[in-house]
């Protein structure tokens, strides 16, 4: 979906759109790099030189909230951003953090898991860690 129609879908929700808003969205419907906050803050005050670091957080969480991109969480690191809420599967790499999508036919194991845990499940998320062909260049050699 591009920006002018998930803006239209939250128009009609209700949702205020200001000029720095659609400039966080389009940032992250368009790029492949699953930005921090910071990150995004970084880009969208090249535009918008008065943006506060509390509306690229408050945008970030609506955009959530509507299911309009992904929260990545990796526990003590910054939340890495999606543009793509789909469900799709991503390899991380352990030593600089970059973040890159694993396109592939998702695996359908939520029924397997409810059965085997009585849980109701919602969704999965699966990761591939290991290093990026950046980091292993930089590795030594032994």
């Amino acid at each position: 979906m591009d920006a002018v129609e998930l803006l239209r879908q939250l128009k009609g929700k209700g949702v205020r759109f200001t000029p720095q808003r659609q400039a966080i969205l389009e940032f992250l419907l368009e790029t492949k790099s699953h930005p921090t906050a910071e990150e995004i803050f970084q880009h969208v005050k090249e535009k918008f030189p008065g943006v506060s670091l509390g509306t690229i957080y408050n945008t970030l969480n609506m955009l959530k909230e509507h299911r309009h991109i992904l929260e990545l969480s990796y526990g003590d690191t910054s939340s890495r951003f999606d543009g793509n809420p789909e469900n799709h599967y991503h390899v991380v790499c352990s030593n600089c953090g970059k973040v890159v999508d694993y396109d592939r036919p998702l695996l359908h194991l939520e029924q397997e898991a409810s059965d085997a845990t009585g849980f109701r499940i919602d969704g999965h998320r699966l990761e591939f860690y290991g290093l990026c062909p950046d980091c292993r260049k930089r590795q030594p050699v032994h």
